[in-house]
């Protein structure tokens, strides 16, 4: 199907969806519902299939600024992982998380949505001394399996490979394509999604937009780097964007030399994250950190595109992968993630206003929502399970400062990473730069 809206030049994912990306009809009246959701990303969504799956009489209304998959659902790197956000010492968290990996899947193939999924797991290079330290300790401490340089080499062929770690549990996606048919999905029960209908204040059992309200018993925000914009909410979160190219199709001659045969997602030991993944039509898509974060959490069309990160990521991309010299770069975009004070991702619920949440993934959302989804569900319905147990459930992060603090702190965070990198190259040794910098990151 084409796509005929100017939403399919966000990216390449909303560009190849196979949607139309005409939005839905807008809220123009005031209504009454069970349960309101404000966002209709991967968290809004999910938590509405499982509700309207467990409850279909109940009733359920989604209300988003924009389209379905507007935002991070629809513009991240395609990585369907079992990476929580921050360690939590908890095995329950860990296996939750592996299972989820599945459930994405598997509730992909349940309702028809062809999401170009391929679960080939996670490879991670050490590209230095620095890194292989990295790999080795993170091999101990977490279980993946250590790759020797030829092994690592086997599966993705960079320059500079020492070694790396594999991990099976994580599938490369075309997101737009999961976020556009879960929207579908989700209709197709008698949720109605009303699109285009930006929320200007969320209270007490009440959700306002523009043109209309919703009065409900629990109000979910869904609404991720996207919160501060949000009155009594600017501080919850910072928007913090994450940028992506990629390239035209590639013959099977270049990816004989990158390897990559089963898919897998790959990254690297390096400080400031990088993230691939070999796509569905043999494109390579590339992303990473290192656009600034905008004075008083600023959300623009305008922060999804920084020509400079855009040069850095294809000089990478070269830099690791040589053969790909002279390749075109068919899009690049950008997009805003949320992060919390802590760097720890949350859900939850107040019984008391009947606000429930969940977010602050970091970056590492596009599993964590589905998990995030049907423990929202056990939550409104007062469901007992082990869900409702984990560590992140109810988890209050602190706010962030005010500005021009957080400003300062977090592009001084940012410029260290980059830093530390370089660092590394020099010294041979991990970088003291970040490992100063590893608790104002979320880190230990």
């Amino acid at each position: 199907m084409p796509q005929t809206s100017s939403y399919g030049d966000l990216s390449l994912w909303h560009a190849t969806a196979g949607d139309p990306l005409e939005p839905r009809v807008s809220l123009t009246t005031d209504l009454v519902a069970d349960v309101c959701i404000v966002g209709a990303g991967y968290t809004g969504l999910w938590t509405a299939y499982y509700l309207a799956e467990a409850r279909p009489d109940m009733r359920i209304v989604v209300v988003d600024k924009e389209i379905a998959g507007f935002g991070a659902s629809g513009r991240n790197g395609g990585w369907a992982s079992a990476l929580f956000p921050k360690d939590l010492g908890s095995p329950a968290l860990d296996a939750a998380m592996r299972d989820s990996v599945d459930e994405v899947i598997r509730a992909a193939a349940a309702e028809g949505i062809d999401a170009d999924i391929a679960k080939g797991g996670t490879v991670v290079l050490a590209r230095s001394a620095a890194q292989w330290a990295r790999a080795q300790a993170d091999a101990a401490h977490s279980g993946l399996q250590l790759l020797d340089e030829i092994d690592a080499r086997a599966l993705l062929n960079a320059t500079d490979t020492l070694g790396g770690t594999y991990t099976p549990d994580c599938a490369a996606i075309h997101p737009a394509k999961l976020v556009r048919g879960l929207a579908r999905a989700v209709e197709a029960r008698g949720v109605p999604l009303y699109e285009q209908s930006p929320v200007i204040g969320i209270g007490d059992h009440v959700v306002t937009t523009a043109s209309g309200s919703v009065t409900a018993d629990v109000v979910v925000r869904a609404t991720e780097g996207y919160t501060p914009t949000l009155p009594g909410f600017e501080r919850e979160l910072i928007p913090v964007y994450s940028l992506v190219i990629a390239t035209a199709p590639l013959p099977e001659s270049v990816w004989a030399e990158i390897g990559l045969r089963r898919r897998e997602t790959f990254s690297d030991y390096r400080n400031l994250i990088i993230y691939g993944q070999r796509t569905a039509d043999n494109r390579l898509v590339f992303g990473g950190r290192g656009a600034p974060y905008h004075f008083n959490s600023r959300i623009a069309a305008g922060n999804d595109r920084d020509e400079r990160v855009f040069a850095s990521l294809y000089a990478t991309l070269l830099e690791m992968f040589p053969v790909l010299r002279g390749t075109k770069v068919t899009h690049s975009w950008g997009g805003a993630l949320g992060i919390p004070r802590d760097w720890c991702a949350s859900v939850g619920i107040d019984r008391r206003t009947g606000l429930a949440w969940a977010g602050g993934y970091v970056g590492d959302g596009v599993t964590t929502t589905n998990l995030a989804g049907r423990t929202l569900r056990d939550l409104i319905l007062g469901t007992p399970s082990p869900l409702v147990e984990l560590p992140w459930v109810n988890h209050r992060s602190p706010t962030w400062e005010p500005e021009p603090f957080r400003w300062l702190g977090v592009n001084a965070g940012l410029r260290t990473m980059t830093f530390a990198d370089t660092e590394e190259r020099v010294s041979g040794r991990p970088s003291l730069a970040a490992r100063l910098m590893t608790p104002f990151l979320g880190g230990h």
